[in-house]
């Protein structure tokens, strides 16, 4: 029996055994003469009745329960937020079982997968296909991963197309964050802690306190500070030599320069991280609520593709076509700084040549609800700034060859959404809304590679091979609405649309190229006129949809949903024009992505409010799904877009017994089934021969038919079981604890079918315990993840300058660069109230 198997039955048993304990009573025997029986004494502190807490959630822009929203989705509360440490993107997707997330080092530094849809990681302009909302504000950048969270108040994973209710782009789904306001009663908390694995600390200092019966005042900050890292770097130094092409035009043998790479620290990342939220929560009026929230985050790293491993080898000696390392399904990579000569006088590099990831955002929203007596109205206004900068060993796997890369890259952000709806008693209600929202994206890249200098470049250019510089200017408007009809008193309908009028216009340019390197760079002042790139692009979609609800009894609900959504087309800032290519607009622009298809389910609370059990069915295709590669032959990114459909079956359920408080038991199994329905015209992978099915179609292009291929990272079965007890301990104390399982089927996470990139099935298991005063005014608790140490990745790419011959006989393919998952983590952590 597997390692996963016996995590699942661990869980199952304990259930079982808490399940099966009965509830303890303390009784008193009188004399039978007197004709009593025997009967409970009565507790000092009677144990308040067990049973399902509700949960409130905002998939319809209002609270709800989750049990009346005709929207498949997965709330986390603010308890099991704190209790399994849930303080970013990725810590969501642990514990969400059809949510996955690839951390990437360039890019869009993200891929974001909700029930086997997802966006590709390589292309900076492409926005998520899984959005995420913070505190009702759209933010759509891969880049979102680097924010840190905490201080929540709820998480909910809307699963499915999302187009009426939160902005833009949703075509997969939501994550949608709300961090905590101000309360009535003051509160003061300070939280520390230490993670052994990565040798991290972390400082929590929150305050929240009543300034007058109607304003708030709420400050939170952390600070975390890793000491030794996730991943193992086991690279050795090596010499790195470089020649002058301006020495060889002037007819010298080139000057050769040799230099050490020296490796980049051995524990990666290296995080260092402070965030910092203010929040004003302010009620002139019992109807009208202003709330402000001003956030700001700076995250530094040791290298930006730490968690890139080598998982598998093209070759059959098992060894690295880049390092001569033997490819490890471990927490290891081989990455070396750029040479200290090098990176002294090279943009955006540190002085010693040291890789680094530096992620700042700042951040401002002001929610506005005003509470009419037959209408409410709402306003977000949100103001965003990021700006990522890096140096990357962009091989990924360092050795003498190496190429590595610099990049600065900004985006600011400003969007106003205005809603009302209205709240009459009769059977017909209405909510009507806009947004607008204008964006900039700016974006610098400088790149080394080749073993090319030139002598004779503008300062600091020198050893720059080539150079990128571009931007995309954005402006969105949209209208929506929709209208709910009461048909009786236990059946809804509900129908509306949006509408969406999207301008792009763009611009790149490489504006230095080694003249070594020209052949391949088309500089500005190409010949062919292409070298100046300029892109306007306009998009316009209407994506309507529809439900019919019915609610028999207030604890059953039965829905029927026709959703559509769309997410626009765009511009790839960090592409290539490359010589080769005789459309060079083409391959940085793309079209938009659509989706449209229907979704049922049942929502039941039973026995007595012990159980909840939903089942939900859903089936849903994609038009222009957005797929980015790197075409290898002609030297480009290129993104082509497919037609897709994703479909399943997910059941979930949730069950707290009266006979035993505080016990709660969870789980669910979710069957889905995603993949590509209409692309003939697909990418090869690196090294596919035309045995494999790669047809060549011209002298630098070669293609495979993917219709029928499973999508990236689009497991068949996913699954969760998990328990958690808590109990007092007599009149001061109280103790809990939970253990949680995670399962994955096999995938692919190459989304070009490279049978080489098959992840296969694995579980996952946390647990904590936790123990404290009664009252919550101190707690200590020990946190750990991902127990059985799984190695998995949740996406791939081909490793640079390995595999070749694609689309021929001879062709060998590319070693597999996983992004990996974070190793066994324990945390102890200490939590005291004022």
């Amino acid at each position: 029996m597997t390692i996963r198997k016996y995590g699942l039955l661990a869980a199952t048993s304990l259930a079982g055994v808490m399940l099966a304990q009965p509830a303890a009573a303390q009784t008193q025997t009188l004399d039978a003469n007197d004709g009593e029986v025997e009967q409970p004494l009565p507790s000092a502190n009677p144990p308040e009745r067990g049973g399902l807490t509700e949960i409130v959630v905002t998939a319809r822009k209002r609270e709800e329960s989750v049990q009346d929203v005709p929207v498949a989705v997965t709330a986390i509360s603010e308890q099991v937020i704190q209790n399994r440490d849930i303080t970013s993107v990725e810590k969501i997707a642990a514990i969400a079982p059809q949510f996955n997330v690839g951390r990437a080092s360039n890019g869009s530094g993200a891929q974001l997968t909700l029930r086997g849809i997802g966006s590709s990681s390589t292309s900076i302009g492409i926005e998520q296909s899984v959005a995420v909302v913070v505190d009702g504000a759209y933010y759509g950048q891969g880049r979102v991963i680097n924010e840190g969270f905490f201080d929540l108040g709820r998480v909910e994973v809307l699963k499915g197309p999302q187009a009426l209710f939160f902005g833009k782009n949703a075509t997969a789904g939501v994550i949608s964050i709300t961090t905590k306001d101000p309360g009535s009663e003051p509160e003061f908390i300070v939280r520390g802690g230490y993670e052994f694995q990565a040798e991290q600390y972390k400082i929590e200092a929150i305050a929240s306190y009543p300034l007058t019966d109607r304003l708030g005042i709420r400050l939170a900050g952390r600070y975390t500070n890793m000491q030794g890292g996730y991943y193992t770097n086991r690279a050795e130094p090596f010499d790195y030599t470089t020649v002058d092409f301006a020495d060889l035009a002037a007819g010298g043998a080139g000057n050769p320069e040799t230099f050490t790479a020296q490796p980049a620290p051995r524990e990666q990342p290296g995080e260092e991280e402070f965030l910092g939220r203010a929040t004003l929560k302010f009620e002139p009026t019992d109807r009208l609520t202003m709330t402000l929230k001003g956030n700001y985050d700076i995250n530094t790293a040791n290298n930006n593709s730490w968690n890139y491993a080598a998982y598998r080898c093209g070759l059959d000696s098992g060894l690295s076509q880049l390092t001569g390392q033997p490819c490890e399904r471990d927490f290891v990579n081989y990455q070396n700084n750029l040479p200290a000569e090098i990176a002294e006088d090279f943009p955006v590099a540190k002085d010693d040549g040291s890789l680094f990831n530096r992620y700042e955002s700042a951040s401002g929203t002001l929610n506005i609800v005003y509470q009419a007596d037959q209408l409410q109205i709402t306003s977000v206004s949100n103001y965003q700034w990021t700006n990522n900068k890096w140096a990357c060993a962009c091989d990924f796997q360092s050795g003498p060859g190496s190429n590595w890369a610099t990049e600065d890259s900004s985006w600011d952000a400003w969007s106003q959404e205005l809603r009302l709806l209205t709240q009459l008693d009769g059977p017909i209600n209405v909510m009507i809304g806009g947004l607008y929202q204008n964006t900039r994206r700016d974006f610098d890249q400088y790149i080394i590679l080749g073993n090319i200098r030139n002598s004779a470049a503008p300062p600091g250019f020198e050893y720059v091979g080539t150079s990128k510089t571009s931007y995309t200017d954005g402006e969105t408007f949209a209208v929506f609405g929709q209208v709910t009809l009461a048909l009786t008193d236990t059946i809804e309908l509900a129908g509306g649309a949006r509408y969406t009028d999207e301008t792009k216009d763009s611009f790149f340019v490489q504006p230095y190229n080694n003249p070594a390197l020209t052949g391949i760079f088309r500089p500005a002042d190409a010949a062919d006129g292409l070298g100046v790139i300029n892109a306007s692009q306009h998009f316009q979609d209407i994506s309507p949809e529809a439900s019919l609800t019915w609610q028999p009894t207030p604890d059953l609900l039965l829905y029927g949903a026709y959703k559509t959504a769309y997410k626009s087309g765009g511009f790839s800032n960090g592409g290539i024009n490359s010589q080769f290519s005789p459309d060079p607009v083409g391959d940085l622009t793309f079209d938009p992505e659509t989706a449209e298809g229907f979704e049922a389910g049942i929502k039941s609370t039973i026995l007595d409010n012990q159980l909840r059990l939903n089942l939900i069915a859903f089936t849903y295709d994609y038009n222009d799904l957005q797929v980015d590669f790197f075409n290898s032959p002609i030297f480009a990114f290129q993104t082509l877009t497919a037609d897709a459909r994703t479909r399943g079956v997910e059941v979930e359920f949730e069950f707290a017994p009266y006979a035993v408080q505080g016990l709660n038991v969870y789980g669910s199994i979710n069957y889905t089934d995603a993949e590509y329905t209409d692309f003939p015209a697909g990418p090869c992978y690196a090294g596919q021969t035309p045995t494999a099915g790669c047809t060549p179609i011209s002298a630098i292009a070669a293609r495979q038919d993917l219709t029928g291929t499973e999508l990236s990272v689009a497991p068949d079965w996913t699954g969760n079981l998990g328990v958690s007890y808590d109990r007092d301990i007599g009149t001061d104390y109280k103790i809990g604890f939970n253990i949680d399982s995670k399962y994955s089927d096999s995938y692919n996470p190459s989304g070009f079918g490279n049978p080489l990139a098959w992840q296969g099935s694995y579980v996952t298991l946390d647990a904590g315990v936790r123990f404290g005063a009664a009252d919550d005014n101190w707690q200590i608790a020990v946190i750990g993840k991902n127990l059985t140490n799984e190695f998995y990745v949740t996406g791939v790419v081909d490793g640079p300058s390995t595999g070749g011959g694609t689309g021929t006989p001879g062709g060998f393919p590319a070693d597999q660069l996983g992004f990996g998952n974070l190793p066994r983590t324990v945390q102890v952590e200490v939590t005291k109230r004022f």
